[in-house]
Order: structure tokens, then C-alpha cells, then sequence
């Protein structure tokens, strides 16, 4: 995945703080990204959760959609898929335009836990709490503090939220849900610990039946593409013009996924990439150039971290060849040494 492996050529050069470049060379970098990565063949499909092994592992696509709603495709893009961990940091934008990034910090914290994704002595080692919404533990206690008087309530604030950013209404696969709901015993776990340390307050299964939910909300590439440009346009959706959530909460989600977007490998993903984003079991990954767009990606095959093999190596591919990495930086004209 190391984007110093990668010829990308002179655009290369351009530095993150500097505008994207015109649609021709997106497409040009899309195209590019999407033949190198479509040859490999690593990974394997998610089988944890039983419907998720019947993906296409051959399955390929990505997504561009630019801060002006603009949106460049190369392949699958249009294949459905659950959106799994994704989610999280979508309903974490929610939760903190709904109560304040203060009550959400206090409750669900924003450091990375150095543990995976479902581990559950992370949360004995810190007293209960949850550290970060990107973790299951957290992302469970994100969805439980949602206001509503209702679990249905709760339900309808996330579907609601997410079509938002994703400028469609997104619905539920029920075999996905059923599937999960019968297979989740480690987050029924996780639910009850976090209640028993006071972090979710009411019903824990109530609160995780609607995390599971949100899971298992049907997404495309094209849809990870719009909603992570949602983020990156500051909490307007560029496709509808809706605004969706304040520029803010925008700041303070993309540092989240910054730091714990890809678990314990966020440190590496943020050091080979340069952006903010999230991976899903499904095959999918979100990432964000602030101030500029979106790229949605969905291959299955995932390495043993689960993350999709294809996506990140086309993300690292695009980031060197768009010049989105937020470290990159040139000097100014004339102080060159």
C-alpha cells in the first residue's frame, strides 16, 4: 500500500493545501488508480457474519465526488452493499449536532484504544469507558445517548441522518440485520459491560438492536463518495445542498477519524495516506480530503485487520496522484533552499 511504490507522475507534486485539479485528471487518476489495484487478488471476504461471505470478491469500485457535486466513477459503483462500520463516524457527526461535542467527549471520548475493533478488555482497562465512537464499544454508546424518546425514535433520527449525508433514502437489508442479530454476541456483551459502568442508559439490547440497524443500511460507493464530501464541505451535502450537520461537528469527526478511523492501524493508514478515513467489513472505505470531496471505495477481500485490500491500495494511489495529503507541503516561490 506505501504510496512511494507508486509513479503517479508530476501532479504528484501538488501539494494538500492546494486546490484539487481539474476533472480531467481525477478521471485520469481514477482510471490509474483502479487498474493497479484491480490486480490483486489478497484478502479474503468477511465470513464472521455469515451473508457478508456471499460478496463478489471480484467486485471493484470507486467514487470521486467533489465539494461542488461533481462525481467521477471508474467500475462497481453501484453495487449495494451494508455499510457496517462506516457508519460510526456519520452518527458521531449526528450526536455532537444534536447534544455538543462536550456531552459526547465526556461519555464516548475521542482516543484511540491501541485494542480491535470488539475488544472488550479495552473497556475493563479504562474504568468503563469506551475511549472512541470508531470502536464497537463506542460507536454502541454513540447510538444509545441519540435523543429520542423512543428506541423508533433513536432509529429514525439515524436512517433519517445518514440518507441525509448520503442525499438518498438509504433503507435496511433484513438479512444482513437478521444475520448480525444472530451472530453479535460479543456487542450484546460489550452493550451490557458499558451499561454496568453507567455508559448507556436504558435498555443495552435496545440500544444495540438499533446499531444494528445502522449497520446494516444499504450503501454504495457512489453514497460513501457523497457522504464523506459532506463532511468535507463542511456539513453541506454538495449533490442536494442540504446541510446536514455544522461545519464544526465536521472538524472535530474528520479529527476522530483521523486518529481511529482504521483501528490499530489508524497510524499507519494516516502516515501512507494523509486523510481521514473509515473502513467496513462489507468492503467499503470512506475517506475525506477536507475543503475539497469525497472517495468512496468497495472491494470485498480485506486484509487480516479487515480492511478492503483494493480500496486502500487505489486511496493511496489517488492521494499521491490528487495531491490530497494533508501533510503534504512545498515551499513558498523563492524560499526554496
Amino acid at each position: 500500500m506505501r504510496g512511494d511504490e507508486f509513479d503517479v507522475g508530476d501532479i504528484a507534486q501538488r501539494a494538500g493545501t492546494g486546490s484539487i485539479p481539474d476533472s480531467d485528471r481525477i478521471d485520469a487518476a481514477l482510471a490509474g488508480a483502479y487498474e493497479r489495484a484491480r490486480r490483486h487478488d489478497e484478502g479474503a471476504v468477511a465470513d464472521y457474519i455469515p451473508i457478508l461471505a456471499r460478496a463478489d470478491a471480484h467486485a471493484f469500485g470507486l467514487c470521486v465526488a467533489q465539494g461542488d457535486g461533481r462525481l467521477h466513477e471508474v467500475g462497481d459503483t453501484r453495487i449495494p452493499f451494508s455499510i457496517q462500520s462506516i457508519s460510526k463516524v456519520f452518527v458521531y457527526a449526528l450526536l455532537c449536532d444534536a447534544i455538543g461535542r462536550q456531552r459526547a467527549l465526556e461519555v464516548v471520548g475521542v482516543n484511540n484504544t491501541g485494542s480491535a475493533f470488539n475488544s472488550v478488555i479495552a473497556i475493563e482497562l479504562n474504568r468503563g469507558h469506551p475511549m472512541n465512537p470508531m470502536v464497537n464499544a463506542g460507536a454502541i454508546a454513540t447510538t444509545a445517548m441519540l435523543p429520542g424518546a423512543t428506541t423508533e425514535a433513536n432509529w429514525h433520527l439515524v436512517q433519517t441522518g445518514l440518507s441525509r449525508f448520503a442525499g438518498r433514502d438509504l433503507i435496511v437489508d433484513d438479512e444482513v440485520y437478521r444475520s448480525e442479530s444472530a451472530t453479535n454476541e460479543r456487542n450484546r456483551a460489550i452493550a451490557e459491560l458499558l451499561s454496568s459502568y453507567g455508559r448507556i442508559e436504558g435498555d443495552p439490547l435496545a440500544a444495540l438492536d438499533v446499531y444494528t440497524r445502522q449497520c446494516s443500511l444499504l450503501v454504495d460507493a457512489r453514497d460513501l463518495a457523497v457522504m464523506g464530501a459532506t463532511l468535507a464541505h463542511g456539513g453541506v451535502n454538495p449533490v442536494t445542498g442540504e446541510r446536514v450537520v455544522s461545519a464544526d461537528v465536521c472538524r472535530d469527526a474528520l479529527a476522530v477519524l483521523a486518529a481511529s478511523g482504521l483501528y490499530e492501524r489508524s497510524g499507519e493508514w494516516l502516515f501512507d495516506i494523509g486523510l481521514p478515513g473509515k473502513s467496513g467489513v462489507s468492503g467499503g472505505i470512506v475517506t475525506v480530503a477536507p475543503g475539497k470531496g469525497g472517495l468512496g471505495a468497495y472491494s470485498p477481500p480485506l486484509d487480516s485487520a479487515g480492511n478492503s485490500v483494493r480500496g486502500q491500495i487505489a486511496t493511496a494511489y489517488l492521494t499521491r496522484a490528487l495531491g490530497l495529503n494533508l501533510f503534504a507541503s512545498e515551499p513558498r516561490v523563492g524560499e526554496e533552499a
